[in-house]
């Protein structure tokens, strides 16, 4: 069993065999995406979830629970990118975020693409290997 995996879990628990396929998988099967306050492997899945996003390989919201302002600071890095000219302000838009769960549950609910996606969805081969997140 993972190493990060103790205590109870809820719903279902699946062992996957590395990193890409379990973002293949959260991306396929999941409705939204939530990052809790962690490390870089959470914040490496949150940015891909958030590039999938910008690349149009899929349209699901992705929310940062900000407690405590934990995300301030990278927050505050992608509105930099925006004022320097390295994000566009629509693609900022694809990051959510609230101090608290039921906050940034109603933002999500709410969420609608309003970005341009940098590739058209068919453009992307993934599906070819089996790896294709879907939408």
């Amino acid at each position: 069993m993972p190493l990060e995996i103790s205590g109870q879990t809820i719903g279902e628990v699946r062992t996957v065999l590395d990193m890409h396929e379990r973002k293949a998988v959260m991306a396929r099967e999941a409705d939204a995406f939530i990052a809790l306050p962690g490390g870089f492997g959470t914040m490496e899945e949150t940015l891909e979830m958030i590039t999938w996003s910008q690349l149009g390989i899929h349209k699901k919201p992705v929310g940062l629970l900000n407690v405590e302002g934990y995300y301030n600071s990278l927050l505050a890095l992608f509105d930099n990118g925006v004022k320097e000219g390295f994000i566009k302000p629509s693609a900022r838009d694809i990051v959510l975020s609230a101090p608290t769960a039921k906050e940034l549950m109603i933002k999500m609910e709410q969420y609608t693409p309003s970005h341009e996606h940098v590739a058209s969805h068919e453009s992307w081969q993934m599906h070819k290997l089996g790896d294709y997140p879907g939408q």
